[in-house]
């Protein structure tokens, strides 16, 4: 393999700015067009170029250096995005920036135009018929936190539409007379996760808000089984329960009851025989007689994959969780009655000492760890982004930096890129971690290690990390499957 070649240093930083600004604009249209029509996605590394600015594909593509030790130049995608273009490709998730370092870097298309490349490496995707077995109904169940970061996803994703498609939500009805309007607007603005990326109206007439084309019907109802699904033109739908009232099988098997339900997943850990699933991890676990699964917890999600990871490389053989926990919706603003003990103190004016079921959790989810975790939380005065400490005695001594270099090496290149994030900046706090769609970020700069013993840090956004992992499973769930490039088994990039 021919060694791989360094940027050059521009000789005029602003022009070579302009250049490349130019260069993002030009595959704003191309990328949109390639998604639209033929519900093929670009990725750069594993990060989605789709709806994405100009300055957003930029950066992009500028991160690419923690992965390659070379930043990406728009130089060369933008011919590589050209190149698909003129391909009949069917739909797919495809890596342009993996395609781009291969043919301009690491000079694997010795011999061939890129044109040729890229049809080489794209054979199999060419005149394909495979479609990913959309559109499949979608019902929130609850338009709380997670419920509304759930809509978001689910309407940034519609693209061609062949993909999951958000039908409604299911609320109680509001006392205020303008209830439909109080429920878009909290679509619309969002304290922490800022505003809807889009347009939404409504339309009081049809009892729906539309977001982005997407008509959403709004359904009022208080219980489960008193929804007919199907009087709305909703059939075989995946249902959301984003309302946590329900956590064992008969409770939630009460969806099923309605008209119109297929399946429905809980986006809280489940009770009883309900497979917790964390995407990534388990979801090879999901067959095609589930009905009634989890999406286990926030915090779950966020140490199940880093736990599985480093005992699969070195071993675990005790450990302790430890959470420190942005405050949540069922604390309260001041102190007053709560059945659980502490959680009645001020959430924003405390620290709050309470208990986490995740490290009992994760034996659900990885048996092989069962018995060998603690786990304990504070809840601090934050709205969003948590962390967890998992402090880990080991079956081998390591080092500091081996651990940090195979945890880097995980997050970039491996099947669980999408779970397990890497930061290795000495500046990052809790609010750069907003937005993150991993199940956590590994923080290297944290890092303890002494011998057997080992400390990771872990941030993640508990919030959208977790309704990221929640459409994951969504995904598994309604049989959807893209072919991709580079290959893998379980689609998706």
């Amino acid at each position: 393999m021919a060694p791989q070649r360094k940027r050059q240093r521009p000789d005029d930083y602003f022009e070579d700015w302009k250049a490349r600004e130019a260069l993002a604009e030009s595959m704003i249209p191309i990328v949109g067009t390639l998604a639209r029509e033929k519900n093929v996605k670009c990725y750069i590394y594993g990060n989605s170029l789709v709806n994405l600015s100009v300055l957003d594909i930029m950066k992009t593509h500028r991160w690419v250096r923690q992965v390659e030790d070379n930043e990406l130049s728009e130089f060369e995608t933008i011919r590589v995005i050209e190149s698909m273009s003129k391909l009949n490709l069917g739909a797919s998730h495809i890596d342009v920036g993996r395609l781009s370092v291969e043919y301009f870097d690491k000079h694997q298309g010795e011999g061939l135009s890129l044109d040729e490349f890229v049809a080489d490496r794209l054979s199999h995707l060419i005149d394909s018929t495979h479609r990913p077995k959309g559109p499949v109904d979608v019902v929130l169940f609850g338009f709380g936190r997670i419920g509304r970061l759930m809509a978001r996803i689910l309407v940034a994703k519609t693209d061609g539409g062949d993909n999951l498609r958000l039908r409604a939500i299911v609320v109680r009805k509001g006392s205020a007379p303008d209830d439909l309007l109080k429920r878009a607007s909290l679509l619309r603005r969002d304290s922490v996760h800022g505003v809807f990326q889009g347009t939404i109206r409504v339309d009081e007439e049809r009892q729906s808000f539309v977001a982005n084309g997407n008509e959403i019907k709004v359904i009022y109802a208080n219980a489960p089984e008193d929804v007919d699904y199907e009087a709305h033109g909703i059939k075989n739908c995946l249902v959301v329960d984003n309302t946590g009232v329900w956590r064992d099988r008969d409770g939630l098997s009460r969806h099923l009851k309605a008209n119109g339900v297929s399946k429905v997943i809980l986006t809280a850990p489940g009770k009883g025989d309900i497979k917790n699933i964390v995407a990534g991890i388990n979801h090879s676990d999901i067959v095609a007689d589930d009905t009634v699964l989890s999406a286990a917890s926030c915090t779950t999600n966020a140490i199940v994959p880093p736990l599985k990871v480093v005992h699969d490389a070195f071993g675990i053989e005790s450990g302790h969780v430890e959470t420190v926990h942005a405050f949540t919706n069922d604390q309260n603003l001041i102190d007053n009655y709560h059945k659980a003990d502490r959680r009645g103190r001020s959430a924003p004016l405390n620290l709050v000492l309470t208990e986490t079921g995740a490290a009992k959790a994760v034996a659900k989810v990885l048996p092989q760890l069962t018995g060998k975790l603690t786990g304990n939380a504070i809840r601090v005065p934050t709205p969003n982004v948590s962390m967890a400490i998992l402090n880990v005695t080991l079956g081998k001594e390591t080092s500091k930096e081996e651990l940090n270099e195979f945890m880097r090496q995980t997050a970039l290149h491996s099947p669980y890129r999408k779970q397990i994030d890497f930061s290795n900046s000495p500046e990052v706090v809790s609010t750069d971690f907003v937005g993150s769609r991993a199940a956590c970020v590994f923080d290297a700069q944290a890092t303890i290690v002494n011998g057997r013993h080992a400390v990771l840090y872990l941030w993640y956004d508990n919030e959208y990390g977790y309704s990221c992992q929640v459409y994951r499973v969504l995904e598994k769930m309604a049989g959807i499957k893209y072919l991709t490039y580079p290959p893998t088994d379980t689609g998706g990039l």
